[in-house]
C-alpha cells in the first residue's frame, strides 16, 4: 500500500489514533467527535447541529451518540436552574472519561463560568421535582423519555442462569472483569437473551466472535454486545438413526427413515407398483363379469 501524504501547514486538528482506529466507534461517531474537538475555542453547537452538517441521518445520530457515550468520550447531565428550567449539559473529550472524571471536569467548568446558571454539579440522581426559590414553576418538561432508556424488567426464571453466565465471562476471556456494579445490568441483558431462547453457550458463542484485539471497557463492551438480542438460529432437525429394513432382501439392508416407515425407498416403491397391478387386475375382472352378465341378459 502506497501514500503520498502533504502535510498542512494550517487549518488541521490533531486527532489520537485510538479515536480514528477505535474498534467500537463506527464512521458516524468518528466523524462527528472529531468535527466538533476540531471546533475552534470556545464555539459552542450542538451535536445534532454537527451530525447536520455532516450529513449523518437521525438513526446514525443516535447509533453514534450511543457509542461515544458507551466508550466515555460523551457526557451528559440534565440539571434544572435557579430560574426553573431544565436543560441539558453536555461534554466531549478526546480520551475516556469515566462519570466521576467527567464530573471533576464539567464542575470546573461551571465555577470558572460565572454566567452559568446550572448551579450545582452534576449527580448520578434523578433532578428534584419542584419549585425554585422565588418562583413557582413545578418539575421537569413533561417529555417523552429517551428510546434507550433502560426501563425494569420482571424478574425472570432465567436470571438465575443469566447471573451466572455473566459471573463467568473472565473464564470465558481473562479480559473480561466487568465492573461489580454492572453485574445487575448486563445479568438483566444476558436474560433477554435466554428468554428469546438462546442458549448460555449461544451467548457465550456470540460474544467471543465479536470480541476486538484490544478491550478497553469491558463492562461498556459486554453491554454494547448484549444490548440488541437477535432472534434465536433455527436448530436442526434431528436425524434419525438407522434401522433394518423389513423387506426380502439376500443380505441385511440397513436404511435411514423419514416418518418412521420399516422398509427402504425400493421396498415401499415395489409394494406400489404391486398393489397398484392387483388393483387393476380386479377392476379388469369386475369389467369382464359385467360384460358377461349382459351377455347373458
Amino acid at each position: 500500500m502506497l501514500r503520498h501524504v502533504i502535510a498542512p501547514t494550517r487549518f488541521f486538528s490533531q486527532t489520537p489514533n485510538e479515536i480514528i482506529r477505535h474498534p467500537r466507534l463506527g464512521s458516524d461517531a468518528v466523524r462527528i467527535l472529531t468535527w466538533q474537538l476540531s471546533l475552534p475555542e470556545g464555539e459552542d453547537e450542538a451535536l445534532s447541529a454537527t451530525a447536520a452538517k455532516a450529513r449523518v441521518r437521525r438513526a446514525g445520530f443516535n447509533r453514534a451518540k450511543r457509542e461515544l457515550k458507551d466508550e466515555g468520550y460523551l457526557h451528559e447531565w440534565r440539571v434544572q436552574g435557579p430560574r426553573g428550567r431544565w436543560c441539558t449539559h453536555q461534554l466531549l473529550s478526546n480520551v475516556p472519561l469515566s462519570p466521576e472524571q467527567a464530573s471533576a471536569v464539567w464542575s470546573g467548568d461551571v465555577r470558572r463560568d460565572s454566567d452559568d446558571d446550572s448551579g450545582a454539579p452534576p449527580s448520578d440522581k434523578a433532578p428534584a421535582v419542584g419549585g425554585p426559590a422565588g418562583r413557582d414553576v413545578g418539575g421537569p418538561p413533561n417529555r417523552t423519555p429517551p428510546v434507550n432508556t433502560p426501563q425494569p424488567s420482571a424478574p425472570a426464571p432465567e436470571l438465575p442462569e443469566a447471573h451466572r453466565l455473566i459471573q463467568e465471562l473472565p473464564s470465558l476471556d481473562p479480559r473480561l472483569r466487568v465492573p461489580r456494579g454492572m453485574l445487575p445490568q448486563l445479568t438483566e441483558l444476558a436474560g433477554k437473551w435466554l428468554t428469546l431462547g438462546h442458549t448460555p453457550d449461544g451467548v457465550r458463542d456470540e460474544i467471543r466472535r465479536n470480541l476486538p484485539p484490544v478491550i478497553h471497557k469491558p463492562g461498556g463492551l459486554v453491554r454494547h454486545l448484549l444490548s440488541d438480542p437477535p432472534p434465536p438460529r433455527p436448530q436442526p432437525a434431528p436425524v434419525a438413526a438407522l434401522r433394518e429394513c423389513a423387506g426380502p432382501h439376500p443380505q441385511p439392508l440397513v436404511f435411514r427413515p423419514v416418518a418412521g416407515e420399516d422398509r427402504c425407498g425400493s421396498c415401499r416403491q415395489d409394494r406400489a407398483v404391486h398393489r397398484a397391478a392387483v388393483q387393476a387386475t380386479a377392476r379388469g375382472a369386475l369389467a369382464v363379469r359385467t360384460a358377461l352378465r349382459g351377455a347373458r341378459v
